[in-house]
């Protein structure tokens, strides 16, 4: 059965490059730029993992984080916390929110895709 990876990101390029390299891994993958749209979209196409950006205009993904694990229909969907701006302490904040998994951008292919791997798998 094929793995469906919700991808939420508002930079353009990191949203294609994210996408089409999961899809030439044989991911089924649904996008989202816009954090507001985040929860219906997520209710909608039910994936067994999210790429979350922390860096989102209108709510940022750790509130995300939050939102999904306080939903009984979300929580159990892990996600891989992605984002530029990496501070001291960022990496436990992401983690205490209930995020799997966290990379810093700019990523490595291979690093992320060998996050990915470990992230959907458990």
């Amino acid at each position: 059965m094929v793995k469906k990876i919700m991808i939420v990101e508002d930079n353009e390029l990191n949203l294609k490059l994210f996408t089409d390299l999961l899809r030439n891994h044989g991911f089924d993958v649904a996008a989202v730029k816009d954090g507001r749209e985040v929860m219906a979209a997520l209710k909608d196409f039910m994936p067994d993992m999210a790429v979350m950006d922390i860096q989102l205009p209108h709510i940022s993904g750790l509130e995300l984080i939050g939102l999904m694990k306080a939903d009984e229909a979300l929580r159990h969907i892990p996600v891989l916390a992605v984002t530029a701006y990496a501070g001291t302490g960022d990496a436990d904040r992401i983690i205490n929110a209930g995020a799997a998994a966290y990379l810093s951008k700019p990523v490595p292919v291979m690093k992320f895709l060998e996050a990915v791997q470990s992230t959907i798998n458990g």
